[in-house]
């Protein structure tokens, strides 16, 4: 499926969906506007949201314990907006580090965890498992591990704004040689981002369990993004969002410092995690 539109319409991707990418054609069926990965929830994001007609939000901040998440998510939901909570992993070590995202964990599961453990403890909740970004940059699971971990993993992401175009077509090839149903997401990390990239899903999506239920099943969809000199500009904002974020003061809070949140060893964990730690 495939359209250029006007600079202020969005584009329907022509990515591979979960079951029939295209939707079934029956008006009957609900639908349900998705952004399936935001890192930013606030007051304005809300309003962002609702007024490009979003209906749901996928929360999942950097280095944020779940406990954190899930209470504002929880206070920035309302009867137009469902946010759900999820963690996108940092596993592995700095040099090493792959991103999985899970989609209303049961329970905390801190970063630096190797992406074995990390998957085996996702293997054990209810949650969703989505690949975000594969192969970008230094940041992602790649071909390998989501071949290894296909029957685990829900959907490949194959569209962001933080992608350039070969990264796009890369995730395409990655998620048919695997098989998988494929989403794409926002990804955003600054306000002016929320409402460039959602899917829909032909489904009623009234809880975070509904929209698991959702992704788990394979549910048809159909995913679009904005397009035009905007939408451009902005992917291009974000990406250049990442300098800001992996400066060396990041680097000294999570690897030198090891105070995040999210550190096996912090408060809110079972104690068996700080001896899986992936720097031991």
């Amino acid at each position: 499926m495939t359209g250029d539109g006007d600079a202020d319409e969005p584009t329907p991707t022509d990515e591979p969906g979960g079951g029939d990418e295209q939707g079934s054609g029956d008006d009957e069926r609900p639908v349900t506007r998705v952004d399936l990965h935001v890192k930013i929830l606030d007051d304005v994001v809300v309003e962002r949201a609702k007024a490009a007609g979003l209906d749901v939000l996928v929360y999942a901040p950097h280095f944020e314990h779940l406990s954190t998440i899930r209470e504002r998510a929880a206070r920035f939901s309302d009867d137009d907006l469902l946010v759900v909570p999820a963690r996108e992993y940092f596993t592995d070590t700095w040099a090493s580090r792959k991103h999985v995202l899970g989609v209303d964990p049961d329970y905390p599961v801190p970063d630096f965890l190797t992406l074995g453990d990390t998957m085996a403890e996702l293997e054990d909740q209810d949650a969703a498992v989505l690949a975000p970004h594969p192969e970008f940059l230094t940041l992602s699971v790649d071909r390998e591990d989501i071949a290894t971990y296909a029957d685990r993993i829900d959907a490949v992401e194959v569209y962001n704004p933080k992608h350039w175009p070969w990264d796009n077509r890369r995730a395409r090839e990655i998620a048919i040689e695997a098989e998988l149903p494929t989403y794409l997401s926002s990804y955003a990390h600054l306000r002016s981002t929320i409402g460039e990239a959602w899917v829909e899903l032909e489904a009623e999506i009234e809880t975070a369990a509904d929209l698991v239920a959702a992704l788990r099943e394979g549910v048809p969809r159909r995913m679009f993004h904005r397009n035009g000199l905007d939408h451009a500009l902005q992917c291009r904002a974000e990406f250049a969002h990442l300098g800001w974020e992996n400066s060396w003061d990041k680097f000294d809070r999570v690897v030198l410092s090891g105070q995040e949140p999210t550190h096996p060893a912090g408060e809110g964990y079972d104690d068996r995690f700080a001896e899986m730690n992936a720097y031991r």
